[in-house]
């Protein structure tokens, strides 16, 4: 009878301690999805940048993987945003443009006299659309977000799709105001002079996980940092003065783009503060991961909406040896730094596999044991199997950017296959044919010698964009071609000299902006 006892009672505790390891083994991971603006594949330390200083994002990517051939679904914000939102490529949720740019007539008061009038594009995002916050709300997750926006204003807020809290997203799609208080931004009240708007974003997101440890959370933080105006303290300007001093001053800093000068050189002091604060501030909220016990259950990523500033806007960075910057068709403008960290999964390896913004949804979903939503996220597949060391099968990635924007860049689609890709142009309709594994400077254009390969691409691109409804821009009836001459003779004359003169000014020991470093001597953490 005693041996019976026993063997019950040993039954009855395999029973709990198997029960209680399933409790562990179900336990969803928590999520914290940083995404920076505008910050280009070069513009950390880990990815070869001699300038730059951000250990905080260089051990994401050492304790996660680094996805070498990661990109963003645009070449500017909107659009990728709503990419990483939705798992759709641009032309298929319409959102083609960040919003608020000029489209049709509307294009000429920009006074660049272009050949083509941009095509409009959807103003917020769809809200027929499952969002990734959405999913994982339905998985039980509580849902947060904080910072940079720009998917539309009221009636498509974070709030409209998918986060229970939010703080700091709105429509505008820069720091209006500034990174110091007082800024402007009615989802994020000002509460002292002088505070660090990137500091603050990463409380924000402290305070969530702090008042949330004990469920399970998906934090999505989108830093202002680093679209322009740029700006910091005059401590950290003085360290970056003091470094590009001793790396060497080169004479030139610019040269002449197609319709703009673009940055070749990683030397501007007021950006190299501003990366750093940015940086800074994911410590903060990783160190108190860690403090909270929560590291090794918590999902980490690291990613950009497009690539660094170069040219237009405030010509922040150089992405060298990629070619361009944010807004154009080129590596510089869409390659981004893509860090995915999984405890026990990850730890430092890097992938080659060519990767974009459509992929965290379903890579989420996989990784949090739900059910995949392919109808959904329909122009992304889960990453997991990458994650596990494994391969996923070759598929075109397809870009569609019909405007010209800001920067310099030309209304174009591109499409990528294996090493290939191909750009084709609107203005002439031409195209380009790039071997990236070659040639990641995107300097030799190997079309006329490829014509079946260029042939079979393009078919395969426009027979996506015009599945998926793809609005393309048409010839400006008005265009003037002598116009058009003299605009870029004065950028050549006029403003490539005034951006040279700018640059060694923020260079100079001496230098000190008239608003007295943006009120940065209040900062506080």
């Amino acid at each position: 009878m005693k041996s019976f006892y026993m063997s019950v009672f040993f039954l009855l505790c395999t029973l709990f301690l198997t029960s209680c390891k399933e409790k562990v083994e179900n336990v969803k991971p928590n999520i914290l999805f940083i995404l920076a603006d505008d910050f280009g594949y070069y513009d950390t330390g880990i990815m070869g940048s001699k300038y730059y200083e951000t250990p905080n994002i260089d051990k994401i990517a050492s304790e996660g993987m680094n996805f070498t051939n990661g990109y963003a679904n645009c070449s500017v914000c909107s659009p990728s945003r709503a990419s990483i939102m939705t798992g759709k490529y641009t032309a298929r949720h319409g959102i083609t443009d960040w919003i608020g740019a000029a489209v049709g007539t509307k294009w000429r008061k920009k006074n660049r006299h272009s050949k083509l009038l941009p095509p409009d594009y959807k103003h917020q995002l769809d809200s027929s659309y499952v969002t990734m916050p959405e999913a994982l709300k339905e998985e039980g997750y509580k849902t947060f977000f904080t910072g940079k926006w720009h998917l539309g204003g009221l009636g498509s807020s974070p709030g409209d799709h998918g986060f229970d809290i939010n703080k700091g997203g709105w429509e505008s799609g820069s720091p209006k105001g500034g990174y110091f208080s007082p800024w402007v931004n009615p989802s994020l009240p000002n509460v002292k002079k002088g505070e660090n708007l990137s500091m603050r974003l990463a409380n924000e997101t402290i305070n969530f996980m702090k008042e949330n440890k004990d469920t399970t959370f998906f934090a999505f933080l989108s830093f202002y940092a680093v679209h322009g105006p740029i700006q910091t303290t005059q401590e950290k300007w003085g360290k970056y003065q003091k470094k590009a001093k001793d790396l060497g001053i080169a004479e030139q800093g610019f040269k002449m783009g197609h319709f703009l000068p673009i940055r070749q050189v990683q030397d501007n002091p007021i950006y190299g503060g501003l990366v750093e604060t940015m940086d800074d501030a994911i410590g903060k909220v990783m160190n108190t991961l860690k403090e909270m016990g929560l590291d090794e259950n918590t999902i980490v990523i690291f990613t950009s909406d497009n690539g660094g500033v170069a040219s237009g806007d405030s010509f922040s960075t150089s992405n060298l040896p990629l070619r361009g910057g944010k807004g154009y068709q080129f590596e510089g403008g869409i390659r981004e730094p893509y860090f995915i960290k999984v405890p026990g999964l990850t730890n430092g390896q890097k992938n080659n596999t060519p990767v974009t913004g459509t992929d965290f949804f379903p890579t989420l979903l996989e990784l949090v044991g739900a059910d995949l939503l392919p109808e959904e996220h329909s122009d992304g597949v889960s990453l997991v199997p990458l994650l596990k060391g494994g391969t996923i099968a070759e598929r075109p990635l397809i870009w569609h950017y019909p405007h010209y924007g800001n920067q310099g860049g030309e209304p174009s689609s591109i499409i990528r296959e294996g090493n290939y890709k191909l750009i084709h142009y609107y203005e002439d309709g031409h195209n380009e044919l790039y071997n990236l594994k070659n040639d990641i400077e995107e300097s030799i254009n190997i079309a006329e010698n490829n014509p079946g390969l260029v042939k079979k691409m393009n078919k395969k691109l426009f027979d996506y964009l015009h599945e998926v409804g793809a609005k393309f821009p048409e010839k400006d009836d008005e265009y003037n071609a002598e116009l058009e001459k003299q605009y870029l003779e004065s950028v050549v004359k006029n403003q490539w000299p005034k951006l040279e003169k700018q640059r060694m000014k923020m260079l100079s020991k001496d230098f000190d902006p008239d608003n007295s470093w943006w009120g940065s001597s209040m900062t506080i953490d």
